[in-house]
């Protein structure tokens, strides 16, 4: 069985311990403040602070030889690759990491290159990482990793909600007019990932607390045997209220484990501070 090396893109989230415990290669979007490239590891806390201070943060996908650059020496080295990739509804992310492995597949035709469109984000498309990379290390193939990930994809259910809907109005998630409205009357959109990748309001909530009971009631209506499962929260600078929920979690329907992490720099400059996402697989997205 050849040796297969997974790798993914900045906009998973996986906190940077774990990701360099497992030994996982990062290719990174690129983040821009009021029009200048700053780094997109940049502290969580710093980047949140200057959007409350209006400055404007604004992303692009990695190029072909950003890709090229990352995956040629793990071919060379004589491994096989797994890029589990952002949503392609949201991102060109998959496609040019897609056109790169189209292309090193000509050049190391005895390697297999696959790509995974996650249709997912953030901490949803780490979970999936995460879960594949703990796949990888019992001892599924390439090819299996690959069919459960396609598998189990749809059921990995993104629900979550935002403190300012003019974040998500800028990037065309929203309307205008919805996030005029739902400024004024402090209410709280309720919305999630869909099929396809692209992000969708549900519902909306009263007050923050209102929105955050919401998160916890579609994995008490959806989760997969929560008992058993590891669960995610990202958030934007807001660590109490994921702690508030991960609890919530834990004593009301038993999950062993939460992992909480940020929303980095690339998603977080559409979502906004104080953002609460919860990631869990579930009967459907």
């Amino acid at each position: 069985m050849s040796e297969y090396v997974i790798f993914t893109d900045s906009s998973a989230d996986l906190p940077a311990h774990l990701a360099a415990e497992c030994g996982l290669p990062v290719v990174w979007l690129r983040l821009f403040l009021d029009e200048k490239e700053e780094n997109p590891e940049t502290d969580s806390k710093t980047f949140y602070d200057a959007l409350r201070n209006k400055v404007v943060a604004t992303t692009s996908a990695p190029n072909l030889d950003d890709y090229l650059s990352l995956m040629e020496p793990i071919l060379q080295s004589g491994k096989d690759l797994l890029y589990i990739a952002f949503s392609s509804g949201l991102s060109s992310a998959c496609h040019t990491g897609t056109l790169a492995a189209d292309e090193l597949a000509e050049k190391y035709p005895d390697r297999k290159i696959r790509v995974v469109d996650t249709l997912a984000a953030s901490l949803g498309q780490g979970l999936l990482v995460y879960l594949a990379l703990q796949k990888q290390k019992a001892g599924l193939s390439l090819d299996e990793t690959v069919s459960w990930l396609e598998e189990n994809k749809l059921h990995l259910c993104h629900w979550f909600t935002v403190d300012d809907l003019l974040f998500l109005k800028r990037g065309g998630r929203v309307s205008a007019a919805t996030a005029v409205v739902g400024t004024m009357l402090a209410v709280k959109p309720v919305m999630h990932m869909d099929d396809a990748g692209h992000l969708v309001s549900v519902s909306k909530a009263r007050g923050r607390k209102g929105a955050l009971l919401a998160l916890f009631d579609k994995a008490k209506e959806t989760a997969f045997a929560p008992e058993t499962q590891i669960m995610a929260i990202s958030h934007g600078d807001c660590a109490e209220d994921a702690e508030f929920l991960a609890e919530k979690l834990k004593t009301e329907l038993h999950v062993p484990e939460v992992l909480i992490a940020p929303v980095g720099t690339v998603i977080g400059a559409h979502s906004g501070p104080g953002t609460v996402a919860l990631f869990f697989l579930g009967t459907e997205r």
